[in-house]
């Protein structure tokens, strides 16, 4: 079996050399509505698996997200395949099978899951999956029950991580941007373009969004008077479609100003003839009314009209305009083609990006790296931190300043400026309760331990064994309080 995703501008791209008997798929496409990035599985005559294929197109008219059902398809692949290893398929599947792939997966495999993250979503895919064969009649009775009767059944805390000032500008200057830990240019740098690095992970610290939000970004959502702030509203490419509004201060956007200048324009240049090549699959604006946040052009032969906060990353991909040296795509960080850099592009970039800080963490003073490389996440990790501590002092110092006055807070004050309920809308939490998490990462808690200790090894060179045999009869004694 092999695994296929529908891409409608190749169909049209190559619809005049087709074979006979296939120059239909274009309206096929159109009359069945199959939207970009469904997953086909064919089988070895090049014909859908069924009833696989039948359970994404399901999806797909449910308004499932491309990536998210790229995501189920590669599961329920795996699973389909060792499935035939034992001479089964989806339909014939007993408990004991999915029972048999579970152990596969968490103990036999040469590199296990993990069983509270990668194995419980699985197995929430898989049970979706039969749920839907049960549902269409296609078995009698679903092997699976719950999404957890098979996973780890365990919950998992919201793992944090954070950089510190002078760890973040090691992985924004030297892993992203080509510098040496001197500050001087290192000739032997090959990233290519080290201004929209610099400036892409700057954006994604100031502003929190995560990678999908932030490398999607389009040239008009960060338009600014001089020397001011930017703002947009986020949505379609929000987790979970949810809207909010982000704020983007003056620091990225100079950053984002100088790579357009110096390498941006050199990229569109570049690539000009070859966007033009592809003009019948782009959407092509001619109209932007920033004030309403629309573009307006031409995709696919109609006139469209898009709200830009919901636009999805791949329409967004694809949206271009009209310079005076031909096309240009609207997108702010491109790549070598010409447009948007995609999510696997900017992986690799960091992946390189870890490796030349790896070879520089000796320079000079030694620079404390974690065990493993960094994620674009652990920025908005640590925007969410920094923020939160920033606010939690300012609302310490109002309320101090109140009680020197004797002056008392309305309920309506206290809501307005409650930290917590500020980075929530910040980050776009649904909940609250997912920004709770961050409240145990305000301070590091081993900085009591270590001050706790000092005193201890400064006076009498003790040990950790001695100072637990003296922890150990303090407290029988009831002297540790």
């Amino acid at each position: 079996m092999d695994l296929y995703f529908v891409k409608r501008p190749l169909v049209e791209r190559y619809s005049d050399v087709l074979p006979e008997g296939s120059a239909g798929a274009v309206s096929l496409l159109e009359r069945r509505v199959i939207p970009d990035g469904m997953p086909v599985v064919l089988g070895p005559d090049m014909r859908p698996v069924e009833p696989l294929s039948s359970w994404f197109r399901y999806l797909a008219y449910l308004g499932r997200d491309p990536e998210t059902m790229r995501s189920y398809a590669y599961v329920v692949l795996r699973l389909a395949e060792f499935l035939a290893w034992r001479g089964r398929d989806v339909l014939t599947a007993t408990e004991s099978d999915l029972l048999a792939y579970r152990r596969q997966r968490l103990e036999v495999q040469s590199v296990p899951i993990d069983p509270v993250t990668t194995w419980d979503r699985e197995a929430s895919t898989v049970n979706g999956l039969f749920g839907w064969l049960a549902e269409a009649g296609h078995v009698r009775h679903r092997p699976l029950r719950m999404p957890k009767a098979y996973g780890s059944g365990l919950t998992q805390a919201m793992q944090v991580r954070h950089l510190v000032l002078e760890q973040y500008l090691f992985f924004r200057d030297v892993g992203m941007g080509g510098q040496r830990p001197d500050g001087e240019i290192d000739t032997a740098f090959r990233g290519g373009f080290p201004h929209r690095n610099r400036a892409a992970v700057e954006l994604a610290l100031m502003t929190g969004m995560r990678k999908r939000e932030w490398s999607s970004v389009l040239l008009p959502e960060l338009s600014r008077r001089p020397g001011g702030p930017a703002g947009f509203v986020l949505q379609a490419c929000a987790k979970y479609g949810r809207r909010r509004d982000v704020y983007v201060p003056a620091g990225p956007l100079d950053l984002v100003e100088t790579y357009a200048l110096l390498e941006r324009a050199e990229i569109v240049e570049r690539s000009a003839r070859r966007l033009a090549r592809r003009h019948r699959e782009l959407f092509v604006v001619d109209s932007v009314d920033e004030g309403r946040g629309r573009l307006a052009g031409v995709l696919g032969g109609r006139r469209r009209v898009f709200d830009m906060a919901r636009m999805a990353a791949g329409l967004r991909r694809i949206t271009v305009r009209e310079g005076s040296g031909g096309l240009e795509s609207m997108a702010v960080f491109l790549g070598q083609g010409g447009l948007m850099l995609s999510a696997s592009s900017w992986d690799r970039i960091r992946r390189h990006a870890w490796q030349r800080m790896l070879a520089f963490a000796d320079f000079g003073q030694a620079l404390v790296l974690p065990r493993k490389p960094y994620r674009y996440h652990d920025l908005r990790h640590t925007f969410a931190l920094r923020l939160l501590k920033h606010l939690t002092r300012l609302v310490i110092e109002r309320e101090q300043r109140r009680a020197d006055r004797r002056s008392l807070v309305s309920l309506a004050e206290h809501i307005s400026m409650n930290p917590l309920l500020i980075v929530q809308r910040a980050l776009g939490h649904a909940s609250p309760r997912t920004t709770y998490g961050y409240l145990a990462y305000l301070d590091d808690p081993m900085n009591y331990v270590d001050e706790a200790f000092r005193a201890w090894a400064d006076s009498d060179g003790a040990t950790y064994a001695e100072i637990a045999i003296r922890l150990l009869e303090g407290d029988r004694d009831g002297t540790q309080g």
